[in-house]
This record gives C-alpha cells, structure tokens and sequence, in this order.
C-alpha cells in the first residue's frame, strides 16, 4: 500500500514542504518509509485519486492557483501530467466524479466552485463551468467578509456535489450533470449552519443517512440527516470538538469517520489534539469519547488507513506526521511512535 502527503512550499505560510511525497505503507504496524518525493509543484495541497487509481490530482494553493494532475505508475510512484490554472484564486480542496471524467474544485479565497474535464490519459482540461457563491456573510468580520468555498464532496448517489462556504455559513448543494459536468443548483440549494460557525469539511458516514460537518471559526462538528432523493439536509445536533475547560484559540480542520461507521474524528488547531466521537447506530447522533493529542502542532488533516487499523495525522506547524492505532472497540487512539516528517504536510491519502 501507499501513502501519498503533500507539504505546502510557499515561504508565505512558512511552507517547508517540498511537493508530494510517496511512502510505503506497511499495513500491519502503521509505518511510513519514503519512496519518493514529487518536486516542484507549488504549494500542494488537497488531492484527490481517480477511481482507476491511475491518477491523482492535488490542488496549488496561494500564489499556485491551480490544479496538478501526476499518473500513478503500476508501483505506486507519480509523475507529473500537466498542471492548469483556476478561474478563482485559492483552490482549496477537490473531487473527482465517480466516473472519473471530471474533476470539481472549491475555491477559498475566491468563494466558488469550478468544474474541470478529465484527459483520458489522467490529465486535466480547462474548466467547463464555473459557480460564484453570494450571499449574506456570516457575523465573523475577520474570516467572514465574503464567500469562501472550502470542501467539495460527492455525496453518495454520486448525482450531487456538497460544497461547504465557511464565508456564508451554508453549505452548497449542486446536482451534477455527469456527461456535461455542469453544475446545477439543488432544490433546496444550501443546508445551513448556526451564525459564526464557518463550515469547512465535511464527509458521511457510511450509511448515506447521516453526514458531519466540521466547523472551523467555532471549534464543532454538526450532524446533519441527509435525504439522499431530495438532496436536503437537515441539522440535527451540534457538539464541541474541543476538551471541557480549554482557553485559548483553536479552529477545526478535518473531520474523518472510521470504516466501521461507528466512530468519528475531528482535528483541533490549537488545541492540537483529535475529538473522538461514538457514533449511534440508528440516529447518527454523535457522543463525545474523549481526545487525544497529536503530537504536534496544526494537525490541518489526518486518514484512518483502509482496514480501520491506524490513523495517520499531519501536523502542518511542525511537520510531523504521526501515527495512532485506533482501538477498535470504543474508538481510542494511542501513538505507536512511528512517525515521519514531510515539511508542511497539508494532506494524507491512502492506496
């Protein structure tokens, strides 16, 4: 198996990353060895895999502004296919259509969503469509002058994209049209979260039922009851992600749900540490289990391996890489002590 982490670049954000970087992972013990590293791919953020996993795809933040596409060669390894710029400045996060022919982008700093073709040979074509969110701003002056589009997400039927605004507090909702690749607003358009809590990432658990939403200025996860035929959502329940009695400033990144679908996971900025949460079979609702530290600074993102054995977070600030074992009966994580560094890591994926 391999793990693929990509390290932000740009001195701007004190980025000491190099590009992307190839491990072997090794499946029993949760370790990391270096395979390869991808250089000169400015500020690599999000990525994506095609569903043949014979490409994957990651997002140039910053000064990037673009979209890279790297083929996976048969032993894991990438080289760069071609790289296109973005319509809208701060490409953030993305996803690739479950046909694999198309590729949707959520731009931060420009607060919209575009949609790019995908060669047959993995690479990327210029954008066929593109959405600029408005609407009202939420109360956070500092963070919430404008639209800022930050997670793009199929959501299970694979006839919707899900699109988290932290500028607007709402969470966008486009039905997909898979021969054009348009985007057309959903009825009802948006799911929208409480004032101030600046939605960031989302992902569902493995029922389609129920899907998360962690909020980033406020530091909690919403659950959300999602109607697969209509495409609504309806918010259900909000909880903290941080620990009773913490001061101090924190903003969430990721939220993550084991295979399993019994438990979910939120990272902390700030706090530096990972919300463990039971998930309830029949509601979905959620029941706070506890944290655990990251062992480093900035844990902007993490992923539980595929068997559900390990989780593997990335702590941008110190650029560690550290890995837990997940207890498989009530959702705990312990640090085995393996541990790599990838300069400022930004993303961790798993094949």
């Amino acid at each position: 198996m391999k793990a693929y982490i990509s390290g932000y670049t740009d001195p701007d954000r004190n980025g000491r990353g190099k590009g992307v970087y190839v491990f072997d992972y090794d499946e029993a013990r949760g370790t990391l060895a270096l395979r390869q590293v991808v250089e000169g791919i400015v500020n690599p953020s999000f990525m994506a895999i095609h569903p043949s996993r014979q490409a994957l795809y990651c997002v140039n933040g910053g000064g990037g502004s673009g979209v890279t596409a790297l083929a996976i060669d048969p032993e894991g390894t990438l080289r760069v296919l071609n790289r296109v710029g973005s319509p809208s400045p701060g490409p953030t996060h993305l996803a690739v259509s479950p046909s694999g022919r198309h590729l949707v982008v959520a731009n931060y700093q420009g607060g919209s969503v575009a949609v790019y073709p995908l060669r047959e040979d993995g690479g990327v074509g210029e954008h066929v469509d593109f959405h600029q969110h408005a609407g009202p701003a939420g109360p956070n002056a500092a963070r919430q002058d404008m639209a800022h589009a930050h997670v793009a997400v199929f959501d299970p039927t694979g006839e919707r994209v899900l699109v988290c605004d932290l500028g607007l507090d709402r969470t966008f909702i486009y039905r997909f049209d898979p021969s054009t690749g348009r985007l057309i607003a959903n009825d009802p358009p948006w799911g929208l979260a409480h004032p101030g809590a600046g939605p960031r990432h989302l992902e569902f658990h493995p029922s389609g039922r129920v899907l998360y939403v962690i909020n980033e200025l406020d530091s909690t996860i919403t659950t959300f009851e999602y109607d697969r035929d209509r495409g609504a959502m309806h918010a259900v329940q909000v909880l903290t992600t941080l620990p009773p009695g913490f001061s101090g400033t924190s903003t969430t990144a990721e939220v993550v749900v084991h295979p399993s679908g019994r438990f979910a996971y939120g990272s902390n900025r700030g706090d530096d540490s990972l919300a463990i949460f039971r998930i309830d079979a029949t509601t979905g609702r959620l029941t706070s289990a506890g944290h655990e530290p990251t062992r480093g600074r900035t844990p902007r993102h993490f992923m539980i391996d595929p068997a559900g054995r390990f989780l593997v977070a990335a702590n941008e600030s110190t650029g560690n890489v550290v890995t837990f074992a997940v207890d498989s009966a009530n959702g705990g994580l312990s640090a085995t002590g393996a541990e790599v560094d990838a300069g400022s890591p930004s993303c961790v994926l798993f094949i």
